[in-house]
């Protein structure tokens, strides 16, 4: 169980990612899911880093307060997490990051023709800080879901990776 600091937020989580980490818990019990106290701390972990985070980082960030911690218990987490939409796997970087949206639901998106689609995840990577922004654009999914229909495919999650400098690295 994780301690409480001073203003009653979880110890070593900022305000925001507490937030984030309420409305995670309120999405999950929506679904009729459960985000136990360690997938929180898993989630509150990929949320507060500043750049994708691999599951042995996690692990060693995860130690500090579970010492039992071991593979299983992040990957099983880690499933759980994706499995809500919660975080997203950047492939390219075998690595995570949060995607839980303060006034977001959580849920796949709806777009004026009636349809559900689920979010395709786009994300721009930089190559040299490692820096990843994650994008919302619903014309390169339509794209992608005009091309894979056309293709007779049925795609059931798609992520488009991008790399590249971002702003900070190619002005600095």
């Amino acid at each position: 169980m994780q301690t409480k600091d001073d203003e009653g937020q979880p110890a070593g989580f900022s305000p925001a990612t507490s937030g984030l980490l309420d409305r995670a818990g309120v999405i999950c019990d929506q679904r009729g899911s459960r985000l136990t106290e360690l997938r929180r701390q898993v989630l509150g972990l990929v949320l507060d880093s500043e750049t994708p985070i691999g599951a042995y980082d996690l692990l060693d960030r995860l130690r500090a307060a579970h010492k039992g911690a071991a593979p299983p218990t992040v990957y099983r987490a880690l499933d759980f997490l994706l499995d809500q939409g919660l975080v997203h796997k950047v492939e390219r970087l075998s690595a995570f990051v949060g995607c839980v949206h303060p006034a977001g639901t959580g849920e796949p998106h709806h777009h004026g023709d009636g349809a559900v689609h689920h979010h395709a995840a786009q994300f721009l990577i930089c190559t040299r800080c490692g820096r990843t922004i994650e994008l919302e654009n619903d014309d390169v999914a339509a794209a992608l879901s005009t091309a894979a229909k056309t293709a007779g495919f049925m795609p059931h999650r798609s992520t488009v990776e991008v790399e590249g400098l971002c702003a900070a690295c190619t002005s600095g």
